[in-house]
């Protein structure tokens, strides 16, 4: 589904020179479940944000399915993201003017859908994520943790081939951490590829894959043993 081609990105401060992705090859299959993990500073969110096609900067190759990111223009990355990619932002990234039920029908706005089967796919989420009771208010009415939840809902609403979540738990309490992520594997089980960067053991271990980076660099990647995948 994915596949990395000596990736790189640096970001430039007067004459001096960061790397933040040095020389990444990866390959991501349709329907793993990975983890991203590593210090601060490792590229992490870096990674994250050029899968996501958020970050135009990067060189090297970059293959989604049979098309050719790093050909396509600006324009052309953002509807591929639109129509195939979901993303949990570590800070939210919801719209203040907009209320909860409009943050999650964004998505779906960008698909050609009857207005009718958007309204019913927006309803079904709300009561998936028991925020029905949220969805007039608006984000600065919320608390972090139900920010974090309608972030989740509204990039897992359009059924994304691809969902990618930065920390998606970081700001939820135990409980809730526990049935967002066994949410994850469901929709892994029912066919998402789950890109997800996260500091938490716990939530490494309902991933089958993990990824390590160090300086920018990829330094471990490692498939988890069946039975090590399905601890809770």
């Amino acid at each position: 589904m994915i596949e990395l081609k000596n990736v790189e990105r640096s970001y430039k401060a007067g004459h001096a020179e960061t790397w933040v992705l040095r020389r990444i090859g990866l390959t991501i299959k349709e329907g793993e479940f990975v983890t991203v993990m590593g210090p601060s500073g490792a590229g992490k969110s870096s990674l994250l944000n050029v899968l996501a096609l958020l970050d135009d900067g990067w060189l090297g190759e970059y293959w989604f399915g049979e098309t050719a990111v790093h050909k396509l223009n600006r324009k052309q990355r953002a509807d591929l993201a639109r129509q195939h990619i979901g993303m949990v932002f570590q800070s939210y990234h919801l719209l203040d003017d907009l209320t909860v039920a409009e943050n999650i029908d964004l998505p779906l706005s960008y698909k050609n859908l009857p207005a009718q089967e958007r309204q019913g796919m927006v309803a079904d989420i709300l009561d998936r994520f028991q925020i029905v009771a949220k969805k007039d208010l608006f984000p600065s009415q919320l608390s972090g943790g139900q920010q974090q939840l309608v972030g989740i809902a509204r990039a897992v609403v359009h059924a994304p081939a691809l969902l990618l979540a930065d920390e998606p738990t970081g700001n939820l309490h135990s409980t809730q951490a526990r049935e967002i992520m066994e949410l994850f594997c469901e929709l892994n089980r029912a066919g998402t590829t789950i890109v997800q960067v996260t500091h938490s053991e716990e939530n490494a271990r309902y991933g089958k894959r993990i990824l390590e980076l160090r300086d920018g660099w990829l330094k471990r990647d490692e498939m988890l043993h069946a039975t090590e995948a399905s601890a809770k």
